[in-house]
């Protein structure tokens, strides 16, 4: 046993690898990238608002209103990726995991046309239904990638697997970083393109991810369809190592005996997935709310304070992408030798103590020479911290707490209170900055150490363990020690299902 835990984790195939990485080039990737591109262009589409308002109503914009449509822009891109979590769970439900990712390609083709004319056309209008529609695209996205990505990883490598979703969520911000410098498509002439640029990914994924299998799981449980559940197992995982595989499968399925795929409202209203659905609505709104935003604020202020020229910031802002990037690799290596539980909490418990760092250093900025580069330092360790913790495991929690009936439910709740919480902090935080000014690190402290807390207390660890043993861990929580209250309700659920 000794041995075996030591032994390197292989992937049992390369289908299953480059299925990951057709899964990701046009589901996480996409919603990093279109959060970053929006960021270089914001001179060039004032000026855009501006000249069309002249010239449609022959007089000058008003300020006031400049800046309310350009916040309509920025963030009506969060309203439409709410719109694609609540509607991303039914979609990978009756279309499929594979399905429901191919036709939101379509959402972001249509999404890169409208933002492409909207220059050459004079109608900002289009400019917002198109920043819409990829926010639509980013939410389904989102939601179903990493519902597929649990769903055909093998036990022992499904923390690293489902990790891609955060690696091409990193790696789709990095790339939005590189493609909006003045070198590339940074200049002003250029910003349609670079808007437009989504289309990209979209078509990539719309030519490679045909070729693959569909999530085996929902192929058996949902389908029952056992041939192509049979089919795909022997592609992702080879002739001779799909039957564990497909035996858990199996085990799942029995469990469920034809319980149907559940709706989010249901979810609440049943007891046995109670605390599993506070996790994940506590763990999705922490997520939001840790202050990874107010680092990024503050990233350009501690940057020109340490003496970077304004022409070099955007160059240096690279390294906070790269950082990401590299820590959403690392939390990939590590995360089936270390697990979930002591990564997540580990990683609030640092972002905690680099909140109280920089509250200090931002405090006594211009004291001594030294302290911006203290500042600079937290920052990156604070962007660490995150990736390594809360930023990179959240998702992967949400598909291992819930078996298959309710994990699209799951998504579906989780995404929603995500992009609820997305669009919240960023309508509030401008508010929270300019009254607590650095001591806004003092709220994140509280709210990450709060966070650490409730994980300790709550989450068990679901390394290389199956959904079913995961949800008997929480069956404590949800039932206490009656046990006869949780053979009742089992007998139920089972009475239920036919």
């Amino acid at each position: 046993m000794g041995r075996e835990a030591l032994r390197t984790p292989k992937l049992p195939s390369w289908t299953l690898f480059l299925a990951v990485c057709a899964v990701g080039i046009g589901g996480t990737f996409q919603y990093g990238y279109n959060v970053s591109i929006i960021n270089a262009p914001t001179q060039h589409i004032h000026r855009f608002l501006n000249e069309t308002w002249t010239n449609r109503y022959h007089k000058a914009l008003n300020p006031d209103l400049l800046t309310f449509l350009w916040s309509v822009i920025a963030s009506v891109f969060s309203l439409g990726g709410l719109c694609g979590a609540v509607v991303g769970g039914s979609m990978a439900i009756r279309l499929g995991r594979k399905g429901a990712l191919l036709m939101n390609n379509i959402i972001a083709m249509l999404a890169s046309i409208l933002m492409g004319i909207s220059f050459p056309t004079g109608l900002f209008e289009l400019l917002i239904a198109g920043r819409f529609l990829i926010g639509i695209n980013s939410g389904v996205g989102i939601c179903v990638q990493p519902l597929y990505l649990g769903e055909v990883a093998p036990k022992h490598l499904r923390g690293g697997m489902a990790m891609g979703s955060s690696i091409f969520l990193t790696g789709g911000i990095l790339m939005g970083q590189i493609i909006g410098l003045r070198e590339l498509l940074g200049e002003e002439m250029y910003w349609p393109l670079l808007l437009s640029s989504s289309c990209l990914p979209a078509f990539a994924q719309l030519l490679f991810l045909p070729w693959f299998p569909e999530s085996p799981r929902y192929l058996l449980i949902d389908r029952g369809d056992e041939l192509s559940c049979v089919k795909a197992l022997k592609r992702f995982h080879g002739s001779s190592e799909y039957g564990r595989e497909m035996e858990d499968i199996q085990r799942e399925s029995f469990a469920l005996d034809g319980v149907k795929a559940k709706k989010p409202w249901q979810l609440f209203t049943d007891r046995a997935v109670r605390w599993q659905l506070i996790t994940v609505i506590v763990m999705t709104m922490g997520q939001q709310l840790s202050g990874i935003n107010a680092i990024y604020f503050y990233a350009t202020y501690v940057f020109e304070q340490a003496g970077i020229s304004a022409e070099q910031i955007p160059y240096v802002t690279l390294g906070t992408g790269a950082c990401e990037c590299l820590t959403a690799l690392t939390c990939g290596l590590l995360i089936d030798y270390v697990g979930r539980r002591y990564l997540i909490i580990g990683g609030y418990l640092l972002m905690t103590l680099w909140s109280i760092v920089l509250t200090f250093s931002l405090t006594y900025q211009e004291l001594y020479p030294w302290v911006p580069y203290v500042s600079m330092t937290s920052i990156f360790a604070f962007i660490l911290s995150f990736g390594l913790g809360p930023g990179g495991i959240t998702n992967i929690l949400i598909a291992e707490l819930f078996i298959q009936s309710s994990r699209a439910a799951a998504y579906m709740i989780g995404g929603t209170i995500s992009w609820i919480s997305f669009f919240t902090i960023g309508m509030l935080f401008p508010f929270i900055v300019n009254r607590l000014k650095q001591y806004c690190f003092l709220v994140f402290l509280l709210e990450c150490s709060s966070m650490a807390a409730f994980l300790f207390f709550v989450i068990p660890e679901t390394k290389n363990k199956s959904f079913l043993a995961i949800k008997k861990e929480f069956h404590k929580l949800n039932f206490g020690r009656n046990k006869k209250e949780t053979e009742l309700y089992e007998r139920r659920q089972l009475h239920d299902g036919f």
